[in-house]
């Protein structure tokens, strides 16, 4: 699997996430099993049940973020050449309406807030242009141009 790239807030946030399951999470599930055992009957006790497929799933997500923290390659915004990179905040204007968009990594999209993958159409279009570059990017809505008038 090649390295995925990722800012150092998405970075940052990936490893919070894994201490928190490792240490807190991992503790609470636990005590859960205990009070569900302590119990009784574990072969119709629904607690028990429930608590141990929480721990599969928490278990399960802290080896998938171990492996996927390996193999990131953490890049800061911008590289000082002008033009649009992971990591960049890009303002546009499309129909007259200005737009920010922030260039981050898959797993750190959110659309609704600015926040869009350098995998998505948009990013794609975006990365390695500069100020005064328009771009014209396909959306279900179809085609939507935009103007790029600062990248920070």
């Amino acid at each position: 699997m090649p390295d995925q790239i990722i800012t150092p807030e998405g970075y940052q946030k990936l490893k919070q996430e894994l201490e928190h399951r490792t240490t807190v999470k991992r503790r609470e599930i636990a005590e859960r099993i205990q009070s569900a055992k302590d119990l009784g009957d574990l072969s119709e006790n629904a607690e028990y049940s429930d608590a141990k497929d929480e721990h599969a799933f928490n278990e399960g997500r802290i080896v998938e973020l171990s492996q996927l923290i390996k193999n990131l390659t953490v890049v800061s915004a911008g590289t000082g050449n002008g033009k649009v990179s992971m990591g960049s905040k890009v303002t546009t204007t499309s129909n007259n309406v200005e737009k920010i968009f922030f260039i981050v990594s898959f797993n750190e999209a959110d659309p609704m807030n600015g926040k869009i993958s350098n995998e998505s159409p948009l990013g794609m279009a975006l990365l390695g242009k500069k100020v005064g570059d328009d771009i014209t990017v396909i959306t279900p809505k179809g085609e939507v141009k935009y103007y790029i008038t600062q990248i920070d």
